[in-house]
């Protein structure tokens, strides 16, 4: 236990160009408070007190913005850098010296049973306001850029942007064969959806506004 907090602090410590001190993390940091939280409500569940487990982050998400399931499963030296606003789902599994940075969601679709949330390896690094969504794998060492909403799994040493996201470098390399994309095809596009719902809410607006300009 105390050497999880050691590496848990080691993890900020060199992270974090703005950690000025271990005490300072300890005391002041949420991300940090967030995660030792959840190292107690974890063992609560795995010994069967899943009240206490379930208080205990509910009482972590109330005070520092973090939501982590108690079932979730986190390696060492985890870094949740500002943190207000990540979740993390029951069926997460994150691997050892992972960086989650704030808004990040490792959630589900709402379609799948069982596991239903993402498996991050280990070094991978989940910018702000990315989403990562579903029973897949994140490789190890793999980056998730800030914004992506992540539907497929990962390779390793990888990159992936956009909205859905697709794979744009692997090992530094920029990637062009298409074969190694994340899969495009069996998913919605949440932006295109978003428009065209503004879209018909719109037209429905113009309609309206000629109704009244004729009744006038």
């Amino acid at each position: 236990m105390f050497q999880k907090l050691k590496e848990d602090l080691n993890a900020v410590m060199e992270r974090d160009p703005a950690a000025r001190s271990r005490l300072e993390v300890f005391f002041l940091y949420p991300g940090f408070k967030a995660v030792r939280a959840h190292r107690r409500s974890n063992w609560c569940y795995r010994h069967h007190m899943k009240f206490l487990a379930g208080l205990i982050a509910q009482r972590c998400r109330k005070k520092t913005g973090i939501e982590i399931h108690p079932a979730a499963k986190i390696g060492r030296g985890l870094f949740i850098d500002h943190g207000m606003g990540v979740v993390i789902g029951e069926t997460a599994e994150i691997g050892d010296n992972c960086t989650l940075y704030q808004n990040v969601t490792l959630g589900g679709t709402g379609k799948d049973q069982g596991k239903r949330h993402p498996t991050l390896g280990n070094n991978v690094l989940v910018g702000a306001g990315a989403k990562v969504l579903g029973p897949f794998t994140v490789g190890d060492n793999a980056r998730v850029a800030a914004g992506a909403v992540v539907l497929d799994a990962v390779p390793k040493d990888a990159t992936a942007v956009g909205v859905p996201a697709r794979v744009v470098k692997i090992a530094g390399r920029k990637v062009e064969n298409p074969s190694v994309q994340l899969d495009q095809i069996h998913v919605a596009d949440p932006v295109s959806m978003e428009l065209c719902r503004l879209r018909a809410r719109l037209d429905k607006l113009e309609a309206r506004q000629k109704e009244n300009s004729t009744d006038e």
